[in-house]
């Protein structure tokens, strides 16, 4: 499962996904976004094409870092417990792969992190 919230991360992680597509005889992959930033990442999920399987749309208006860190924890605890990934692939140091690391981590859920 790949796990973005962004569009930096999701600039970056594009040709990854690209690339598991291109092989679902080796791979089932999931895409979930958290929509950290909702409106700059649907232009590159457009743009890319990417069309996520799981959009857990947690974006408000003038949100805290606090306030989107909790929400993202709640929500992607009670995906990964449900979904239970063999590995996810996060992008970068934003909010979405910190939370999500550390949601994994107390799943016993193995992480990679790509970085540029």
């Amino acid at each position: 499962m790949t796990i973005f919230g962004t569009r930096p991360e999701a600039i970056k992680l594009a040709p990854v996904l690209k690339a598991l597509e291109c092989r679902p005889d080796i791979f089932n992959s999931q895409v979930l976004v958290t929509a950290q930033h909702r409106e700059m990442l649907d232009q590159v999920l457009e743009l890319f094409n990417i069309k996520p399987d799981i959009d857990l749309d947690l974006m408000r208006p003038d949100q805290s870092l606090f306030e989107m860190g909790s929400r993202i924890l709640q929500s992607i605890g009670r995906v990964l417990e449900v979904e239970k990934p063999d590995f996810i692939l996060v992008q970068g140091d934003t909010a979405t792969n910190f939370t999500v690391t550390f949601a994994a981590f107390n799943l016993k859920i193995p992480v990679g992190h790509a970085e540029a």
